[in-house]
């Protein structure tokens, strides 16, 4: 594990913080610091007790106004666990990941709260979805952290929206709970590294918003490269093959390809209005 400051250094290109002897040596955060995506685990599971302390962890996690808009659906039924790993047959990872975690925005509950104390819900609006969304996020950032903090690898899967009417139907998700996110948790297969980040320079502002330049991102991905370059280029056939194929080129290329067009329309079957 690397020092804090050359951890962040490595990962941001302009990290020149001055940090404080006891948070530079305080164990979550080098683990912070040094964290890094697992996609590839080892057979053996996560012994239940502490899969479990991880969701309580998660849960533990910020939620907005106490509503505690978010759950987590660990799924165990092999038939479920096969299906779900044949639609998400591109990420070959998925299926040698021992446990897979769905994590999901609850909406339903709150709504549940005004009929049981007959009061009306009169924030049926984007709002609702939005905050659901939010707090399974944040849950799903927390569980994350904490995994990797006691050496469980993780990986989220965004993907799992791609087909978000099946699972949800699949997992017998009830109007206003949706999935947000997957997440394949195991220990891992090999060390995990250091993936760059834009610079701190781009994204953090101070006061008001300041453009990212151009030339901001080709130096991002010409000092990503150089740490860890793109072992393929998406859809060659469409775009034809880059010599300076980057972080920008992956993902203008990803999202010229239309991906969930069909995730508001299955939102509103579910309950939601988005004005």
């Amino acid at each position: 594990m690397k020092p804090v400051k050359d951890a962040l250094d490595l990962r941001f290109g302009d990290f020149a913080g001055a940090l404080p002897p006891d948070v530079a040596s305080h164990p979550g955060v080098a683990a912070l610091a040094n964290r890094g995506v697992v996609r590839r685990f080892k057979a053996d599971p996560v012994p239940a007790p502490l899969l479990e302390t991880l969701c309580a962890l998660a849960l533990s996690s910020p939620t907005k106004s106490d509503l505690q808009q978010r759950d987590i659906l660990i799924v165990e039924d092999k038939a479920n666990r096969a299906r779900i790993n044949e639609l998400l047959a591109d990420q070959d990872w998925i299926p040698g990941a021992p446990h897979l975690l769905i994590f999901l925005g609850n909406n339903r509950r709150q709504r549940q709260v005004h009929d049981w104390r007959g009061h009306a819900f009169v924030n049926d609006h984007l709002d609702a979805f939005f905050n659901a969304a939010v707090d399974a996020g944040i849950a799903l950032s927390a569980f994350t952290v904490a995994a990797e903090m006691a050496g469980v690898g993780c990986c989220p899967i965004s993907v799992i929206r791609n087909h978000a009417e099946e699972v949800s139907r699949m997992l017998a998700l009830p109007d206003h709970v949706f999935p947000v996110a997957g997440l394949g948790v195991g220990w891992p297969q090999g060390p995990a590294f250091i993936s760059a980040r834009l610079p701190l320079g781009a994204t953090v502002h101070r006061d008001r918003y300041r453009e990212t330049t151009r030339e901001v991102v080709d130096g991002y991905d010409r000092r990503r490269n150089g740490i860890f370059p793109y072992r393929s280029q998406r859809n060659v056939a469409r775009f034809g093959k880059s010599d300076s194929y980057g972080w920008s080129e992956d993902k203008a290329r990803q999202y010229a390809e239309s991906e969930r067009a069909d995730f508001g329309a299955f939102v509103k079957r579910k309950g939601f209005k988005l004005d």
